[in-house]
């Protein structure tokens, strides 16, 4: 493509597609994998750190921005849900899904009607909702209920609120941002602060992420494919990763759209494998960050 008449070329999206598509992969070799948790096992203090960490792995080993999403709500299916009364004032959200993973908050509603009536609340949202995706309770939950004078509803409205901000909730891990400074194709002020307004607004990079984890694998957005307008003079290399044979979430690099695709996309690959196998061998229960 010729961007202006005194320009020189360069390639297209589509040229990038086709050498995507058709690549010489380039294997991991022995000294070569990236060191995201290691073959040992995961972090001494637990898959939080894993997580956390491993962006910036990503980022370190591209010289481009890591960002790793855990987990999509679509994928993510409860098995129960537990309301603890703490003292008179507070009060403990503890949701398990059905892979084992569990997520704990504080809840900011004081408990009214004492323990007991907080933990039947847990047990009555466990009966109606465990089975279902997390998509699904939030779709029924935004719904007016059949019945207005259940008392679920009547009587627990603060709390459901609290779960429902719970249950959207997903956390985003960034690292490396300032990295697309030194790529000469990403020098364009405008361009640029466009780019840097989509890494502030996590929600869009979430819901984009998401999108992306609804299918299992490697994959690789390049450009103009991008949904999001102002980020589409980037490319996306993004892997799903597993816990027990369950996508529970993905990780990925944001670079320049000219970049080593065969060299990331092993990068990217390897790292997502790593982090399955260490999550594999947690015997814990999982805590969301």
């Amino acid at each position: 493509m010729q961007p202006h008449t005194s320009s020189g070329r360069g390639r297209s999206d589509t040229a990038y597609r086709f050498y995507v598509d058709h690549p010489r992969r380039v294997p991991w070799g022995a000294g070569q994998a990236p060191a995201v948790g290691g073959a040992a096992g995961p972090p001494a203090d637990g898959p939080e750190r894993l997580m956390a960490e491993t962006p910036a792995r990503l980022s370190c080993d591209t010289h481009m921005m890591g960002v790793l999403l855990a987990p999509p709500l679509k994928q993510t299916a409860l098995d129960r849900i537990e309301l603890v009364a703490l003292d008179e004032e507070r009060a403990l959200a503890v949701l398990v899904t059905e892979t084992g993973w569990v997520t704990a908050r504080p809840l900011a509603t004081a408990p009214r009607g004492g323990a007991d009536e907080l933990r039947e609340t847990g047990r009555a949202l466990t009966r109606r909702f465990r089975g279902k995706t997390f998509q699904e309770i939030l779709d029924e939950l935004a719904s007016p209920p059949a019945d207005p004078f259940d008392p679920l509803w009547s009587r627990s409205r603060g709390v459901l609120d609290e779960v429902v901000a719970l249950l959207r909730d997903r956390t985003l891990y960034v690292s490396g941002a300032t990295n697309m400074l030194d790529h000469p194709d990403l020098t364009d002020p405008v361009a640029l602060r466009a780019m840097l307004r989509t890494f502030e607004d996590k929600a869009r990079l979430v819901d984009l992420l998401s999108r992306m984890a609804e299918e299992r694998g490697l994959h690789v957005v390049i450009g103009s494919e991008n949904p999001v307008e102002d980020m589409r003079g980037l490319s996306l290399i993004t892997s799903t990763y597993t816990y027990r044979d369950q996508v529970l979430g993905v990780l990925g690099v944001v670079g320049p759209r000219r970049m080593p695709y065969s060299d990331v996309m092993a990068v990217v690959d390897e790292t997502a494998r790593i982090v399955s196998g260490s999550l594999s061998r947690v015997r814990q229960h999982l805590y969301l960050p």
